[in-house]
């Protein structure tokens, strides 16, 4: 069955490759709006020779590190407050669910305002943009979960953080890994747009530089990595997390 998806994918993105290169080929669009295929690797390979798209990445990765952990963290406790408390959960929990139909671009101004153009105010950006999903999965989590499994760890002698430790978080996992997946989600799509309206290093702004050169062949190597990094990430590490945690509720037979 692995062999078959692979083979699959190969033949899917062969195929809009193939596309691809025609369209260029046919010349509908000028070469500077629309790129062929090998135009875009010699970016790419160019990008990586002189070590800018390495730089860019690390950059970018280091601020998706440092911002996502502190959403991942400050959301889990807002989460299992709002979760545990019948004041919170009617004041700052009708709170936190309007402000995630707010997009995260809309706090950058805010950022700027508080923080100035610094390292700062792109870390809020993203911890923002990430922390209300990750608070609202495990405010969720904690709710629907079955109250037998808290009564059950009491009869057994649990209480306290024991409790929580060793009963509710265990049970509340599948849904902290999906609020932590779009919470990554959100964070990353928070984070290149910081980058590309900052002046800083990483991914949008060598996005953005693309752009003022007018070269389109740069702006779609750049989005060509931001869209694999992205899809790394999530395969390598929640797919796998999500894997594991069906297997161990019994929810697979793989």
């Amino acid at each position: 069955m692995p062999m078959k998806k692979f083979a699959r994918q190969v033949v899917f993105y062969s195929v809009l490759l193939g596309i691809w290169a025609v369209l260029a080929k046919l010349r509908i669009w000028p070469p500077y709006l629309f790129p062929p295929p090998w135009g875009v690797g010699h970016a790419l390979w160019d990008g990586f020779a002189d070590h800018s798209f390495w730089i860019g990445i690390a950059v970018t990765m280091k601020r998706m590190l440092i911002g996502y952990s502190l959403s991942v963290v400050l959301g889990m406790i807002l989460g299992l407050g709002v979760s545990s408390s019948k004041f919170l959960e009617e004041t700052l929990g009708g709170l936190l669910v309007s402000l995630q139909s707010l997009p995260s671009i809309c706090w950058i101004p805010l950022a700027v305002l508080w923080f100035g153009l610094t390292e700062k105010a792109i870390l809020f950006v993203v911890l923002m943009g990430s922390l209300l999903s990750v608070t609202i999965a495990m405010e969720d989590g904690r709710k629907q979960m079955p109250k037998i499994y808290g009564m059950a760890g009491r009869n057994l002698g649990a209480s306290g953080f024991r409790l929580f430790w060793s009963v509710l978080l265990p049970a509340s996992l599948p849904f902290i890994v999906n609020g932590m997946k779009q919470g990554w989600a959100f964070a990353w799509r928070s984070l290149i747009q910081a980058e590309m309206i900052f002046l800083s290093l990483g991914l949008g702004q060598l996005l953005m530089m693309g752009r003022d050169l007018s070269d389109m062949n740069q702006v779609l190597a750049v989005m060509i990595m931001i869209i694999v990094l992205g899809y790394m990430v999530d395969g390598l590490i929640f797919r796998t997390m999500e894997h594991s945690l069906q297997k161990k509720y019994g929810l697979t037979t793989a």
